[in-house]
């Protein structure tokens, strides 16, 4: 199976879903948004797959430091601007896969889907 798995390496849930896989062997390809920045089409594609709720990350620093103008009427459009902009607002980890989309790191999700 092919994983790509998109994240910060120094963000504590993606060290956390990194580790889950080379302890089950579940291989994939890393891609660190701060070295490769996030494309705006695939994030696009994410929001649409599993919604704006989902993938974006109010509860980080970044997006709390928004200017308010910014923090309000957040559609599909505004919010991936947003994370294309400022990578640490996507909700980490997103890994994709034949067959879906995970955002964040739940075990059982993780187990469910690579297992």
């Amino acid at each position: 199976m092919s994983v790509h798995f998109y994240g910060i390496p120094n963000c504590d849930t993606v060290k956390k879903a990194r580790k889950w896989c080379d302890a089950n062997g579940v291989e994939y390809v890393f891609h660190d948004y701060k070295k490769e920045g996030a494309n705006a089409e695939k994030l696009a594609a994410w929001v649409d797959a599993k919604g704006v709720d989902i993938v974006l990350n109010k509860r980080g620093t970044t997006f709390r430091k928004l200017d308010d103008a910014d923090k309000v009427d957040i559609d599909s459009h505004k919010a991936v601007t947003l994370m294309a902009q400022y990578p640490s607002m996507i909700k980490r980890p997103v890994a994709e896969y034949p067959g879906g989309i995970l955002v964040g790191f739940k075990e059982d999700e993780w187990s469910a889907a690579f297992l």
